[in-house]
């Protein structure tokens, strides 16, 4: 290998290496992200998130929220669930200063009650920056 190559080759690992991991854009890929999801929350609890009373159910799989984006009225709950294999997530509402949540391991959730209106964004604290995992939840008067 030439000489200017064994420092060039090096550095572009380098850059490669340091670059977070950039967020599915994909709109067809997220819908197949999300339908695996729900497949795997149907197999662990007999039904689809969808079909859950009294929450909107919001699925943490392959570094991505299930939907991203979700509506409730005011006193809406929004239930988040972890269905990945082995990888932990959280919830952290950071612009509201509230703290973030404990780590939901797989087939762990939580839950959280909105009882004013407007727009709420979130992300998983251990992968927002690394996989772009942010959400946001919707709520109406």
């Amino acid at each position: 290998m030439k000489p200017a190559m064994k420092l060039i080759v090096p550095l572009i690992l380098a850059i490669g290496i340091a670059l977070p991991a950039l967020a599915e854009t994909d709109p067809d890929k997220i819908a197949a992200i999300c339908a695996e999801a729900d497949a795997r929350y149907a197999e662990a609890y007999g039904h689809p998130a969808a079909e859950e009373e009294g929450v909107a159910v919001v699925l943490m799989y392959k570094y991505t929220f299930c939907p991203e984006r979700v509506e409730v009225p005011v006193g809406g709950t929004v239930r988040w669930v972890n269905v990945d294999k082995r990888t932990s997530h959280s919830t952290w509402f950071r612009d509201t200063g509230e703290a973030e949540s404990d780590r939901l391991f797989p087939e762990e959730s939580a839950e959280q009650t909105f009882e004013i209106p407007g727009e709420f964004d979130y992300l998983c604290g251990p992968h927002w920056e690394s996989h772009d995992m942010i959400g946001k939840v919707f709520v109406t008067p």
